[in-house]
């Protein structure tokens, strides 16, 4: 099991509107590894789920069947049961970095963010580098209310990784929802320049020049997108917003 994923695009809130990433919805997208590579229906899932509780009851000892368990379980929101392979693994393995890693996302999904901060740091220790590792501690530390240290392990995540666009954005998306604005664009513009493309680093971006009532430079932005190859109808929203 591969512990890595990928930002996608932008999120809707809960008035259907397109609006600035979010932390969590950065987190969100690089915690789907699972379902990115074995696209299976539910039933795909209990069926796998079967063969692998007989093939387990024929080899207990046989960690990787635990962990494909506990990915179906994941896959059926079985959090519990998860948990439980997840358990019985870092018991014989206590430096099994998919375990840990999955524990934490599992952890998330119950909203024990004190036990996912646990399981970050452990693996953390082990591999300092990882990049969706130390996002996912920076969601945790927030949802804790741990601002300051939200803030420092985004930094972190910036020095570490001073050419990604991603870490550059996650950041933006927190000082955005903390309304740091001025910090936030230095932040986006920082992302888009690493990944011109991206459309939602641009309307992330003009999301903040529009509700900061500076729809000229919104429009400017929109417009330079465009030229750079970002379809128009993509960016169609906030160029209405800027009229």
């Amino acid at each position: 099991m591969e512990v890595k994923g990928k930002i996608k695009g932008q999120y809707r809130n809960e008035y259907g509107t397109s609006r600035v990433m979010s932390l969590l919805f950065l987190l969100t997208s690089f915690l789907f590894p699972l379902t990115s590579v074995h696209s299976q229906t539910r039933q795909q899932w209990r069926d796998s789920l079967e063969v692998l509780n007989a093939q387990i009851a024929k080899d207990p000892g046989n960690l990787n069947l635990h962990l494909l368990k506990a990915e179906a379980n994941i896959n059926l929101e079985q959090w519990d049961y998860a948990l439980a392979e997840y358990g019985k693994i870092l018991h014989t393995d206590n430096q099994n970095l998919a375990a840990l890693y999955f524990r934490a996302y599992v952890h998330i999904q119950q909203h024990h963010y004190d036990l996912a901060r646990v399981d970050y740091e452990a693996f953390l220790r082990l591999q300092p580098t990882h990049f969706e590792a130390r996002l996912g501690l920076a969601h945790v530390l927030q949802k804790m209310g741990r601002k300051t240290d939200t803030f420092d392990e985004l930094n972190r995540l910036v020095q570490m990784f001073p050419d990604s666009a991603d870490a550059y954005a996650a950041r933006a998306a927190f000082e955005t929802e903390q309304k740091q604005y001025d910090i936030a664009l230095y932040d986006w513009d920082e992302a888009i320049r690493l990944k011109p493309l991206n459309s939602g680093f641009v309307v992330s971006k003009a999301d903040i020049l529009i509700t900061l009532y500076r729809k000229e430079e919104a429009r400017d932005l929109l417009n330079a997108a465009v030229k750079r190859g970002i379809p128009r109808y993509a960016l169609k929203e906030w160029f209405d917003k800027c009229r």
